[in-house]
């Protein structure tokens, strides 16, 4: 076995959330440092979200808001006007630009990053199964047998999805069941067979695309319990002021009546009412640490649908797509729970029950897993976080969601104690940030993390 020599960084997962972390490293370092990224994908940067090739599949946000840098926000512009020289940077940064620009983006950074600092920077195409704490640093047990010792990790996993909702769905034979982010088997789905997309979120509109854009012929049924698709941006929204302190001191439903009454308002000025939605997005993180233990599982239960589609929605043109589809008649939406998928020799039955009791049955060829992000860590599979928390070394977040984790991103132990060295950001800080997904917040985690492992972490 090859001989892996110590790490004063390892990061967990190389999707989007550890190439800011290992970047941002990068770039605070001033002297020798050794880190090492732990990926089994070829490619750093191109995490779930990112690692698709379909031009079709956009980004869901506008590219002046997705740079690396809070303190240059029209980075990720910059690099697309060095492409693009003669296009408007104005038009540039008011567009949804093809995800795969922006792991191109982030690979780049990372590249300049390496070549400008005496930094050393390692990808391992390896998984980690185990992490021991030692006295002075941290053994990692990787797949490959091997023993990576660092004196801090970052866990960076990004996101796992849910399963299918459906009993009997772990039995549906491979092709019969396709996961959502599996985009090169949706592509060999034929191009005239009747497709069950379960879930209607944004891994719902990345499925429907791919098939859509390769010639898609076949019905195609989306099936979720609310029955509810992502939203629209709209073009030219103007910015929107609003009083956050007087949101954050209300209780959750106080909240929703304050919120439904500012949009109302703003719609009658002629303000539509996704720039309302968007004073409220730099603040998420606030106004639900604000919320008590009770208004937050009441959130879970009754708003958070509602919330998700209002507040992460989609590049205009994806939306009129979408709609075309219905309007043909090709994509059919079904407010109805699963309950049972059975394979038959040549198709799947569906069956499920809508809130009055009314029975859904469909009969299709292939059945696409669009559920969304796993929440729970016991149910992600990943063998490195149950490890964690048999060990004590991590506990479930609030509410069961992600890992709980102290306000820099520490991770807190079996007894709520903040570890030293053990770092966490993104999708695994949900429970106790909720607003821990997107870039504006990787990139601040990751750029916490990183002064806080420089001023720690040794470097000789």
């Amino acid at each position: 076995m090859p001989f892996l020599p110590p790490q004063d960084i390892a990061i967990i997962g190389g999707g989007a959330a550890g190439t800011l972390t290992a970047l941002h490293v990068l770039r605070q370092a001033d002297g020798p440092l050794r880190i090492a990224i732990l990926e089994p994908r070829p490619c750093l940067g191109h995490g779930g979200a990112h690692a698709t090739e379909h031009a079709e599949h956009l980004l869901n946000v506008r590219a002046g808001g997705m740079s690396a840098f809070s303190a240059v926000p029209g980075d990720f512009v910059d690099w697309l006007q060095h492409d693009m020289p003669e296009t408007p940077r104005e038009a540039l940064a008011a567009s949804f630009q093809p995800r795969r620009r922006f792991a191109e983006y982030l690979a780049a950074r990372l590249a300049q990053a390496q070549q400008a600092r005496q930094a050393t920077l390692i990808h391992l195409r390896v998984r980690a199964l185990e992490l021991e704490q030692a006295d002075d640093d941290f053994a990692l047990a990787l797949a490959d047998g091997t023993t990576l010792h660092a004196a801090a990790v970052v866990l960076a996993t990004g996101n796992a999805p849910r399963p299918l909702p459906a009993r009997g769905a772990s039995s549906l034979p491979a092709g019969r069941r396709v996961e959502a982010w599996d985009i090169p088997a949706i592509e060999r789905i034929a191009p005239e067979a009747r497709v069950c997309i379960v879930g209607s979120g944004l891994s719902m509109v990345d499925a429907a695309m791919a098939l859509l854009s390769a010639g898609h012929t076949g019905p195609l049924h989306v099936v979720s319990r609310h029955g509810l698709m992502p939203l629209p941006h709209v073009d030219g929204q103007p910015a929107y002021g609003l009083d956050i302190d007087a949101f954050a001191a209300l209780p959750l439903r106080a909240r929703m009546r304050a919120l439904r009454q500012e949009i109302a308002d703003a719609q009658a000025r002629g303000v539509p009412w996704q720039s309302v939605i968007d004073a409220l997005r730099p603040h998420v993180q606030r106004l639900w640490t604000t919320l008590s233990a009770g208004d937050q599982r009441r959130f879970l239960r009754h708003v958070v649908r509602l919330w998700d589609v209002h507040r992460h929605r989609i590049a205009p043109a994806i939306h009129q797509q979408l709609m075309a589809a219905m309007a043909r008649g090709q994509l059919q939406r079904h407010r109805a729970r699963l309950a049972t998928a059975i394979a038959g020799e040549r198709c799947v039955q569906l069956q499920g029950q809508d809130r009055v009791g009314q029975m859904l049955t469909l009969d299709v060829e292939h059945v696409i897993n669009a559920t969304g992000v796993e929440l729970r860590i016991q149910a992600m599979g990943n063998p490195l976080l149950t490890e964690l928390i048999g060990r004590g070394l991590a506990r479930p977040g609030p509410h069961g969601i992600g890992l709980d984790t102290a306000p820099d991103g520490r991770l807190r132990d079996a007894d709520g104690h903040a570890q030293f060295g053990l770092f966490a950001l993104g999708s695994l800080r949900i429970g106790t940030l909720w607003e821990s997904l997107a870039i504006p917040e990787l990139r601040g985690q990751a750029e916490g993390i990183a002064s806080d492992l420089l001023g720690k972490t040794p470097t000789d």
